[in-house]
């Protein structure tokens, strides 16, 4: 896998060196730019190269939240994660950017270990996508006429090939396969394998997670479980619903990007999912039942649509 990319826009000198030598210790290849017009310069002229931004929020020329919107409407770059550094963290300011979206922040001051998180977070995020989306590519379109079918699926990487089968049924594959790999990826983690949000994020602090999903897959009391996804196409909806074995949990504070969230390196992917990837989003019961619709006849969207 190529070295991963991370552009570094700070008008400070001290503070982008500061990012930058972290950044590079720890192995990323660094692009600096001084200023938010020159940061944009770089993204509009090579926007393949970069697999995180990492930005700060104040600067003089462009600020922080134009050079944010100015990449999310771009197609090409709807989903490469933009981090945030702002000392700005009242909830007003902080939701003002995960609208836009950038779906991870830092607040100054913040530690070396912390920025290293965010930033290893992101990007795992973002070829985890791209890896589907590839795979998507190489599937193709041989799942158009599907009307109606039933999976069932028990790990987290037979979630993760049938996602990227399933997006093709779907008018815009590449749109589909991220919210629905986090949906089925919800249902094992926090659905069948009873993974709470506080542990996963100790779990992801040690690099651990991948150890705890195989041993609870092993022991008796989870590895009987398995979870559903099933589809139905009618005349203007594509209908993807996804049940658990698990005992449910509130989903109504993940249904949007919140504030309190922001500055965590997971709890993005449900409502990752309702803003890119499905024009209708809809938990029941417990919690571990989900309902995702496209229309049919909509147009492509991007963040805060």
């Amino acid at each position: 896998m190529n070295q991963i990319c991370v552009l570094v826009v700070d008008d400070e000198p001290i503070g982008r060196e500061i990012l930058a030598e972290n950044l590079a210790i720890e192995g990323y290849s660094v692009v600096e730019a001084e200023s938010g017009e020159a940061a944009w310069a770089l993204i509009d002229a090579t926007p393949e190269r970069f697999d995180a931004i990492l930005l700060d929020r104040m600067m003089p020329d462009m600020d922080g939240i134009e050079i944010l919107r100015r990449v999310k409407q771009r197609a090409d770059m709807r989903h490469v994660p933009v981090i945030m550094q702002t000392g700005m963290t009242a909830d007003a300011d902080v939701l003002e950017g995960l609208q836009a979206g950038a779906y991870y922040y830092l607040t100054k001051p913040f530690s070396a270990d912390t920025l290293l998180a965010i930033v290893a977070a992101a990007t795992r995020d973002y070829r985890g996508h791209r890896e589907l989306e590839d795979e998507v590519k190489r599937q193709g379109r041989i799942l158009s006429c599907l009307s109606e079918a039933r999976f069932v699926f028990r790990t987290t990487d037979e979630a993760r090939a049938l996602s990227a089968l399933i997006a093709n049924v779907a008018p815009e594959p590449s749109r589909v396969v991220l919210g629905l790999s986090e949906l089925m990826l919800n249902a094992i983690e926090h659905g069948n394998l009873a993974i709470g949000y506080r542990e996963k994020s100790q779990l992801i602090e040690n690099d651990r997670l991948a150890d705890e999903i195989r041993q609870r897959l092993a022991d008796p009391r989870f590895a009987g479980r398995h979870a559903e996804l099933a589809i139905h196409r009618n005349g203007s909806e594509l209908i993807f619903t996804i049940r658990d074995q698990g005992q449910g949990f509130d989903w109504r504070g993940y249904l949007e990007m919140s504030p309190e969230r922001a500055f965590d390196t997971h709890g993005r992917g449900i409502a990752m999912s309702r803003m890119i990837s499905f024009d209708h989003l809809e938990y029941r019961g417990c919690g571990n039942e989900v309902e995702a619709v496209i229309r049919l006849d909509d147009q492509p969207r991007g963040p805060g649509h």
